[in-house]
């Protein structure tokens, strides 16, 4: 499966928003896209999927309410809003094909492509 490059990274302050975006052209509707990030020294964290086949979202419950997935005719962006400190990370993108489980269970084995970082100063 091809491995997608996330864009739209930067510095930010506290408080700030940075919306992030991926590559989603000729994509099946039985795809899911997610996003995941990785801080040095932590696990990866799915923070947020969106199912193509009804456009439903998921979010993890660290950035729900701040963070929106979205999709338009090319590109599933990030929406990240109300920044913190702890949201520094380097941040993925990726496809994988929905199963039973939906999509925020789909990303286990996903091909995490090229991060893009995000850095919240306080």
């Amino acid at each position: 499966q091809v491995r997608l490059a996330a864009s739209g990274g930067g510095a930010v302050q506290a408080g700030g928003s940075l919306t992030l975006s991926c590559p989603a052209s000729d994509i099946s509707s039985y795809y899911c896209m997610g996003w995941s990030r990785q801080a040095p020294g932590k696990e990866r964290e799915l923070v947020a999927t969106i199912n193509f086949a009804n456009r439903y979202p998921d979010y993890a419950s660290s950035v729900n309410g701040r963070f929106k997935v979205s999709l338009d005719d090319i590109t599933v962006h990030l929406q990240m809003n109300s920044l913190k400190p702890e949201d520094t990370a380097m941040y993925y993108c990726a496809a994988a094909l929905w199963t039973r489980r939906g999509c925020l269970l789909s990303f286990d084995d996903a091909p995490w492509g090229q991060g893009t970082q995000v850095t919240v100063s306080s």
